[in-house]
């Protein structure tokens, strides 16, 4: 690999040590051990009104085991990766595994389901060799652009670059054995604008594994200074039922709601609103859901989930209806299914659009709510209601009229998703859920 250079371990030190760890497990008697191993190391620059706010350098590596005496568990880890150590921390997973009670459902992953060397290269590690002065510059040109932008533009939160690097490595008593590289970077800026009363908040950020693929300083500066100056002048709003446009960069946030309820542990706990949802219509018939763990580059991409199971492209929804759970091998085995490769999380979940461009979504709705902000959390994952504080603006005759604040949205997300009327093409690439801007049939949007 040609990470060494950026990391004080190499993977084949890594390797070592995985394997004199569950070396050290099996002679104290473990009948399986897991052990994961990383390291990681980044900068971020924060500048505030054109002075440096903060450097912060950060370095960090960790390693953990697992082991197995039948189907008790005991899991420890340590930052110290000398000899000394390493037995010692085996030992103290030992003593927990034997105070704990047998679970049936314990175990490593199904030997069948792991993935077999060579898997491919995804494109993940793209080093960034950022030094402080590059920082400082791109923050500043970052935040110049936003300040500059407009005299109403009154005040700044900052504009903040980062750059982090890691890699590891996962091994099992199974044999599996593998890891890789991996790099993510990202440059944002947040002002105010306005004055007294009427003052407004917004920013606008980039992340990619290729820092080559940012957004420029200057656009992300720009974009967060429109955006903040457009919700001037925000009015309240009388409270009504209408459709509702949740913008591109909050739309990913529904896939996470369902995502949520439909993961191994929300299901074997029965605490999901979408409990036994496995072949059944949830969405509206026009929608389909892709998981891509193989996408170059992707924010998500793993050849393998966490316990070393192989991943695969699959699709979640099609035409509304369900396919697939995303379990890892406990909540599978809890469940009486079988591990679709995500301990650990999704992979690159892609909502298809349809319905055309964001224009055509505001066309199609006609008359609504279109939400830029989201606030709180008001999202009940045993029943589904939904219920957020919001901001954006009212739409008539499929055009923006004027910004609105300080109201509340709410419905219940099983009426939401079959109520999706359209997802644009405007995808904004910010982390493993991907999507378009939505449009929700009628929801309650409650104000004064």
């Amino acid at each position: 690999m040609s990470n060494q250079s950026h990391f004080h371990y190499t993977p084949e030190i890594f390797q070592s040590l995985v394997q004199q760890t569950l070396e050290l497990a099996q002679r104290a008697g473990a009948t399986a051990a897991e052990v994961e191993i990383s390291e990681g190391a980044g900068l971020g620059v924060t500048v505030r009104l054109d002075e440096i706010e903060t450097i912060e350098y950060n370095r960090d590596k960790d390693l953990g085991i697992t082991v197995y005496f039948g189907q008790h568990r005991g899991h420890a880890s340590t930052s110290d990766f000398s000899a000394v150590a390493l037995r010692s921390t085996v030992e103290k997973a030992v003593a927990i595994a034997r105070h704990t009670a047998a679970d049936p459902f314990a175990g490593l992953a199904d030997p069948q389901l792991l993935a077999h060397a060579p898997w491919p290269d995804l494109g993940l590690f793209h080093p960034w060799d950022l030094s402080v002065e590059q920082g400082v510059d791109w923050a500043r040109r970052c935040e110049a652009a936003a300040m500059g932008l407009d005299r109403r533009v009154t005040n700044s939160e900052g504009a903040t670059v980062n750059t982090q690097n890691s890699h590891f490595c996962y091994g099992n008593s199974l044999g599996f054995l593998g890891g890789f590289a991996a790099s993510s970077h990202g440059l944002s800026c947040a002002v105010i604008a306005g004055k007294e009363q009427n003052m407004q908040r917004d920013y606008w950020y980039s992340t990619a594994r290729d820092a080559q693929r940012l957004e420029e300083p200057e656009r992300v500066g720009r974009l967060a200074a429109e955006r903040t100056l457009r919700r001037l002048k925000a009015r309240r709003m009388t409270t009504r039922q209408a459709p509702v446009l949740f913008e591109a960069p909050l739309a990913s946030g529904l896939i996470g709601h369902f995502v949520g309820a439909v993961s191994g542990g929300s299901l074997y706990r029965r605490t999901s609103f979408l409990q036994d949802c496995l072949g059944q219509e949830v969405f509206s018939p026009q929608v389909t859901l892709r998981e891509e763990p193989h996408q170059i580059g992707g924010l998500a991409s793993t050849p393998f989930d966490d316990e070393g199971v192989a991943t695969k492209p699959r699709v979640v929804v099609e035409s509304g209806v369900v396919q697939g759970y995303f379990l890892g091998s406990y909540s599978a085995r809890k469940l009486g299914l079988v591990s679709t490769g995500n301990a650990g999380g999704n992979h690159n979940l892609v909502m298809s659009s349809f319905g055309g461009n964001f224009d055509d979504l505001l066309k199609e709705m006609d008359t609504g709510l279109l939400v830029t902000e989201l606030l709180g959390h008001g999202v009940n994952g045993v029943t589904g209601d939904y219920s957020r504080g919001a901001a954006g603006f009212w739409v008539e005759q499929g055009k923006i009229q004027y910004p609105v604040h300080e109201i509340t949205i709410a419905g219940n997300l099983k009426e939401m998703y079959r109520n999706i009327r359209a997802v644009g093409d405007d995808a904004v690439v910010r982390g493993s859920k991907v999507s378009g801007s939505i449009l929700v049939g009628e929801m309650t949007v409650a104000g004064e």
